[in-house]
């Protein structure tokens, strides 16, 4: 073969040689690894055309140096992670920056189910209900006191049942005469009308809106035969089990205002002195 198998590069025989072909071009293996082997980035030793070389994001490591940086283990054929440069297995990984359960304290390792809530984290196999101890998963629980519980546990153990339908309540409750009611359940005795938020009053412990027990117990006048409304705060005349407004209190005959002064009543009717002793 004379020159024609050669050394690319140094121009020795490669007759009875081991040689490597590079773009239809044959090289020694020294001339071949001084001139196309990379450097590996653990021991910063070339990787020679004998050994295996493993690449990173064009990075290179020979087999024997592609190991976690943290327990030295072979990453090789293996999944890793990197942190700021650095090689490491996800056992290691996951010790130093995975998350831990927020229960048991130990490695959330990356892809396990979780459960997140409210800045914290659990494996789901921990996120249980503080009383009956099962599984939470997906359902709805109720926080108290920074503990998790299933609905059905919160209600046994904490929730209030409502006077009226008698059903646990579990947000918006309002409390009346010392009693637990849901909002929507707290009702005017009469019309039905929502009470929680509004003015109400009560008579025999039922509650009432103010309409209705104006209508039902308030005090009519005689004059004008309106309520005599206010629930204490309007000014009235009371005068043998009859009650007249202050601004209707006044005489049948000239309609003079009778308030604190002198009056007559006469067949149901009331009148000033005067008028009175011409009826």
């Amino acid at each position: 073969m004379g020159d024609d198998f050669d050394c690319h590069s140094c121009k020795d025989s490669l007759l009875g040689k081991k040689y490597i072909l590079r773009e239809s071009n044959q090289y020694c293996t020294k001339c071949y690894d001084n001139l196309y082997s990379n450097t590996c980035e653990d021991c910063k030793k070339l990787i020679g055309s004998d050994c295996k070389d493993l690449s990173y994001k064009d990075l290179h490591w020979h087999e024997q140096c592609f190991k976690c940086a943290k327990c030295g283990h072979s990453l090789a054929e293996k999944p890793f992670s990197t942190k700021d440069d650095s090689l490491l297995c996800m056992e290691c990984y996951s010790d130093e920056y995975s998350s831990k359960c927020f229960t048991c304290k130990k490695t959330i390792m990356p892809g396990s189910r979780k459960v997140e809530y409210k800045g914290n984290i659990w494996h789901e196999a921990c996120f249980v209900c503080e009383h009956c101890r099962q599984s939470i998963g997906t359902r709805t629980f109720i926080t108290k006191e920074n503990n998790n519980y299933c609905v059905s546990c919160y209600e046994k153990q904490f929730a209030h049942s409502c006077s009226s339908c008698k059903k646990p309540i579990m947000t918006g409750g309002v409390s009346y005469h010392d009693r637990p009611w849901h909002r929507k359940c707290l009702l005017c005795t009469g019309c039905k009308m929502q009470l929680a938020g509004n003015r109400f009053t009560s008579r025999d412990d039922f509650p009432y809106c103010l309409d209705c027990f104006t209508k039902l117990y308030t005090k009519k006048c005689v004059a004008c035969s309106q309520a005599i409304a206010g629930l204490g705060t309007s000014k009235y005349i009371s005068f043998e089990n009859c009650q007249w407004h202050n601004n209707c209190f006044k005489c049948k005959n000239c309609a003079s205002s009778l308030v604190c002064s002198g009056f007559l009543s006469k067949h149901g009717e009331i009148f000033c002195p005067e008028c009175g002793r011409d009826v």
